[in-house]
């Protein structure tokens, strides 16, 4: 192979090395017909030699051949780090067999596996890295001799691995092997039993250790044991709950790496490319922390290389496309550089020389002119890097005064009302006054977070109530380590925070039951609607192979999840509350059709299923309607189709009726009875044939008999928001058709206007609005409006679609209702989702809230929207009346 005058001749003036290499492997080199070749097949020793001087060779031609492919501009980055991390890998596979057919000749190389972390887990060795792995074993079937204890004999399969890849003779050395990452090297062998090692990471480990493990690979010996090994402690790398004290870790490793290695931090000869400020580390950390945070709830970021982490993050909206391409340029410089400075003596340095000829020396290897032709080319890169990571890490904030009225002073100035009580509280908090702050680590979070909490809660309306129902939550958190982790890092979160406890006391009291739920609104995406149905309940069945108890517990996680980051959406003004309350809606059905299907599953478990036969369930009021509001209970009908004499064919068979009966009231704990994780639904199934005195159950052909004979006009009205949400697509048509026939007249001919009007008089008797702010119940307000539609729905057999928006508008569009009651609709339904947030009782909520409950109607103020309330309680009562007196066509 022919190389450049050019490349040989920066090769022989920069790196004395590669010169020597050049001379040594003429004819390898003469051999090799172009980079493009089959790297493992061309650097092969063969013959009869040891192993140990095979790999040797093998080595100095990788380096050789990577260095000049890299130098020439033929391998990038990426090729040159694969290529060096692939040899390492075969290295360290070939020299484990050997040292087990050393011991015991002819046995397998099962049951010892090596873990690779740092650069090599994440295929991106340079030419001088050490090679970090973790050395496990199973004892059960570790080849060892039989004098051999498991303990022993790993140990000496180690040793003799070790040794065939770090021992040096003439022909230099293959790999060094750093075996400190493992768990406790002071004290542990350096090989160690995998069921001792899970048990370490699931319990002791520390937060850099998580960081670590992003990286880790099973790459040599028993590859399947590695894996399995690295399966067991995923959850402990890739945590749901955001754990933001490992940013706080990392952040500590950076501060002592720049004090350690104070020499190399300042930029110019001698500045450190890996260890110093805006260099490699910060840039592997910057992209850690955020898969630390993020990962654990989004799999698409747990990628181990740096580059490919960085365009992960930016494709998710965690960090910008601007960051993501400026640490990626900047990485593959400073990787390009550091290659360069390794290549001169193959000595493991990734400090710049400090000695002009020797900077030279490296600039020329890379194609410059000169020292400052690199210290240029670098500089930009490491000033943007450093930047971008000090906005990560932060300045240290400057702490609250300890002295109680300095902080009274300083919290009167931020606009606290009261800031002698203000102190006071916040005295209790250091003093560990609650459960929750009694432990110093907690007290060292709340110190680190107070400065930007109390920022956070200054921005409120009302700064002195926000801080009062902090203290509530407090009062009630069991550990608040993680909540104060999280508001340190994420100052715009203190600011939201300080709003929903402020101005949501339905959102305020969610999160005094669970802070967890703030780890919600660090994803980019809470605050946009949430998915379809589908993709919901794709979501809640994650957890599906983990039991029946796990997917109960994992469904309740999302939907409160969900339900508060929809909440907070209205609160913080990103969400209609008309889109809200349909996201509401997909994600109680979702929960709905995925706690049935698990319910049916588990129940015929037992007592098997009925032949022909299934389950239907029946979504009425709110639900039917795809309209919740956060507090909503579900209306639902359960049937079942098929015969209803007939018996299930499980261990414990039961005729139909009681099956589903008892699966009926297995599926309505499983939504409404509180687990660990908390509430899920209400569950209301007094509409069902013959209300509360009725069977929970009933077939099909008896629900269709009930609602053509028996059914009262109330009923029916129920009926016009029903639609089927579980069972088979053939079910649910069967279940549909029987609600269209029975809707479009089906059914016994009533004076369904007057008897309309004699239930809602009784309504308003027996329950009156709860405040003058009640959107249901109010004269003018959606259930004036409910019964509008629903009785010029069955009495003209229109607009006949279970979403009341869509009906009004096409009874409206038939001239059957004024036009007006559209957006009428559309107000009340706002009013009503977002009143059960700022204020469920119905009162007209404080005056610093009213501006955001204004917004949320698409009222300019608060005057506006009282305005318009009254507009459109007059347009319903008016086109109620109407009605109601039979003014209206059609109604009669």
């Amino acid at each position: 192979m022919q190389f450049s005058a050019d490349l040989l001749a920066r090769v022989r003036a920069g790196s004395p090395f590669l010169s020597t290499l050049i001379d040594r492997e003429a004819d390898f080199l003469d051999r090799i017909a172009g980079f493009d070749v089959d790297v493992q097949a061309a650097v092969a020793a063969g013959g009869d030699m040891p192993l140990a001087q095979q790999l040797r060779i093998e080595r100095r031609r990788v380096a050789l051949l990577v260095a000049l492919g890299d130098l020439a501009g033929v391998y990038d980055l990426t090729r040159v780090t694969r290529t060096l991390s692939d040899f390492a890998d075969h290295a360290l596979h070939r020299a484990i067999v050997q040292a087990i057919e050393d011991r015991t000749p002819g046995a397998e190389p099962a049951g010892f596996a090596a873990i690779a972390l740092g650069k090599q887990g994440s295929h991106e060795l340079n030419y001088s890295s050490d090679i970090d792995p973790i050395l496990l074993y199973d004892p059960g079937i570790l080849p060892r001799r039989e004098k051999d204890s498991p303990a022993e004999a790993a140990v000496r399969i180690a040793k003799r691995a070790v040794e065939l890849l770090q021992a040096r003779d003439g022909d230099g050395y293959v790999l060094r092997v750093d075996l400190r990452l493992r768990p406790s090297p002071e004290a542990t062998p350096i090989a160690l039993p995998i069921d001792a090692a899970v048990s370490y990471y699931e319990s002791a480990a520390l937060p850099w250790e998580r960081a670590a493990f992003i990286r880790a690979r099973a790459v040599a010996g028993d590859v399947a044991l590695g894996n399995r090994f690295l399966e067991a402690i995923r959850p402990f790398v890739w945590r749901r709950a955001l754990d933001y004290g490992a940013i706080g870790e990392i952040r500590e490793i950076t501060r002592r790496i720049r004090e350690h290695y104070a020499q190399g931090q300042a930029f110019g000869p001698g500045y450190d490319l890996k260890r110093g400020r805006g260099g490699i580390r910060e840039v592997e950390f910057f992209a850690q922390v955020h898969q630390l945070v993020h990962g654990g709830r989004d799999p698409a970021l747990r990628v181990p290389a740096t580059r490919d982490a960085l365009a992960a993050l930016a494709t998710s909206g965690r960090i910008s496309t601007d960051e993501a391409a400026t640490m990626d340029a900047a990485y593959t410089l400073f990787r390009t550089i550091e290659h360069r400075l390794q290549m001169v003596d193959d000595r493991q340095t990734h400090s710049l020389p400090d000695q002009q000829d020797a900077l030279y020396r490296v600039a020329r290897l890379h194609g410059l002119d000169d020292g400052r032709a690199l210290l240029d080319l670098l500089a930009p890169h490491v000033a943007a890097v450093g930047s971008i990571y000090d906005r990560l890490d932060g300045a240290a904030a400057t702490r609250l005064p300890a002295d109680p009225q300095s902080l009274a002073e300083r919290l009167e100035a931020l606009g606290f009302a009261s800031g002698e009580q203000g102190a006071r509280r916040i005295a209790d908090w250091r003093g560990g006054a609650y459960p929750a702050l009694r432990s110093p680590a907690a007290r060292a979070a709340l110190e680190d977070s107070l400065p930007g909490l109390v920022a956070g809660l200054a921005t409120a309306s009302d700064p002195q109530a926000a801080l009062l129902r902090l203290d509530a939550m407090l009062a009630r958190l069991p550990s608040a380590i993680n909540l104060f982790r999280l508001l340190e890092a994420q100052p715009a979160l203190a600011r939201l925070l300080s709003t929903i406890l402020c101005h949501a006391p339905t959102l305020a009291e969610a999160l005094a039951r669970r802070a967890v739920l703030l780890d919600a609104l660090i994803d980019a995406r809470a605050l946009e609607p949430v998915g379809t149905v589908d993709a919901l309940a794709a979501e809640m069945l994650a957890r599906s192979g983990d039991g029946y108890e796990r997917l109960l517990d994992h469904v309740r996680d999302v939907v409160n999840e969900k339900r508060f980051m929809l909440g907070v959406q209205v609160v913080a003004g990103t969400g209609d509350p008309l889109d809200v309350a349909a996201g509401y809606a997909r994600v109680a059905e979702a929960a709905v059709r995925v706690l049935a299907a698990a319910t049916v599953e588990e129940f015929a478990q037992r007592h098997g299923r009925v032949p022909g036969s299934e389950l239907i369930v029946l979504a009425l009021g709110r639900l039917g309607g795809g309209a919740l509001t956060h507090a909503s209970d579900l209306d639902l009908i359960y049937c079942f189709t098929g015969d209803f004499a007939a018996e299930s064919d499980g261990a414990k068979p039961l005729g139909a009726v009681l099956y589903y009966n008892r699966l009926a009231q297995r599926l309505t704990a499983a939504l409404s009875v509180q687990t660990a994780s908390g509430p899920l639904y209400e569950v209301d199934t007094r509409l069902r044939p013959s209300g509360a005195q009725g069977p929970l159950v009933v077939s099909l052909a008896g629900f269709e008999r009930y609602q053509k004979e028996d059914a009262w006009t109330w009923e029916h009205m129920a009926l016009a928001r029903a639609r089927p949400i579980v069972g088979s697509p053939e079910g649910q048509t069967q279940a549909a058709a029987i609600i269209a026939r029975v809707l479009g007249g089906d059914r016994p001919k009533r004076d369904v206007a007057a008897e309309a009007t004699t239930m809602r008089a009784e309504m308003a008797r027996h329950k009156p609005p709860a405040g003058p702010l009640d959107a249901k119940l109010t004269p003018g307000g959606l259930v004036d409006l409910e019964f509008a539609v629903h009785v010029t729905q069955l009495s003209t057999g229109r607009g006949l679609v279970p979403q009341l928006g869509e009906a009004i508008g096409a009874l409206a569009g038939e001239g059957l209702l004024p036009a007006d009651l559209r957006p009428a609709h559309d107000f009340l339904t706002r009013l009503l989702v977002a009143m059960r947030l700022v204020a469920p009782d119905g009162q007209v909520p404080s005056a610093a809230t009213q501006p955001i409950l204004a917004a949320a109607l698409g009222c300019a103020d608060w005057p506006a929207a009282l305005a318009r309330l009254d507009e459109v309680r007059q347009s319903v009562t008016t086109a109620w009346a109407a009605i109601a007196t039979g003014e209206q066509d059609g109604n009669r």
